[in-house]
């Protein structure tokens, strides 16, 4: 039976080398599953966050997890969702590779694309429109300034899912902006869903001094992140 599942396919823990973040990802679930959230997909930077393990513990809470990372193709971010297992985002390097993943099953989203930095897809996202299952609406804007607008729009012109997000690299920005999915609870027909387009966003803009501090976090993080090595924050089991 087919069910409307809250979940979030762009987050952040303490194991993403590239963040100093405040909680991991078991503290995370926790906190998605006290907020009745049923589908989650860890997304730290160039790495999958996932084992046996941790599948079953989200499963404890009720949540499907899904394999994930946030991967840079050419210098620009890109979400990879696996249905199931694990999956080696280094060995995925080019948009080519992109597409091949997305023929193996692999969701493929375009995170905050038209936001200010260098690792937004930008034009990049038009020109390889084709390889993107989804478009990410992130959580970060206010009421009357919102980068979300133009991957809004390219996604009505071309009939593309919105994905809604909260990209959180802290608490506050958890649960800011999620998405209901119409599926049922297993990794494929989530995919298949938000392929399809069977899914809602549920958002809301977040305040001034709210954004300003979420901002003021992240630039630290990604700073710190810097002089950490690839291999400094993984633990393999």
């Amino acid at each position: 039976m087919e069910n409307w599942l809250k979940g979030d396919f762009h987050l952040h823990t303490e194991e993403d080398y590239r963040e100093r973040i405040s909680y991991n990802a078991k503290e995370l679930i926790d906190r998605a599953g006290q907020q009745g959230y049923k589908v989650l997909a860890i997304t730290n930077h160039e790495q999958v966050t996932f084992s046996r393990e941790l599948k079953e513990y989200a499963a404890g809470q009720g949540i499907i997890l899904l394999p994930g990372t946030e991967a840079t193709i050419k210098g620009k971010h890109v979400l990879i969702i696996s249905p199931d297992g694990f999956f080696h985002p280094e060995k995925i390097k080019t948009f080519k590779d992109l597409q091949q993943a997305r023929q193996d099953g692999a969701l493929i989203i375009a995170p905050h694309p038209f936001f200010p930095g260098i690792h937004s897809l930008r034009s990049k996202l038009i020109r390889y429109l084709g390889v993107f299952d989804a478009i990410e609406y992130s959580h970060f804007y206010l009421s009357r300034i919102n980068f979300n607008i133009p991957a809004e729009r390219l996604a009505r012109q071309h009939g593309i899912p919105l994905v809604g997000t909260s990209d959180a690299h802290c608490w506050r920005q958890f649960g800011a902006t999620y998405s209901l999915v119409k599926a049922k609870q297993e990794s494929e027909d989530i995919i298949r869903a938000i392929k399809e387009g069977d899914i809602e966003i549920v958002s809301q803009p977040l305040g001034a001094i709210s954004a300003a501090r979420c901002y003021l976090g992240i630039w630290w993080n990604s700073l710190w992140g810097l002089f950490q090595s690839p291999n400094s924050r993984i633990v393999r089991k």
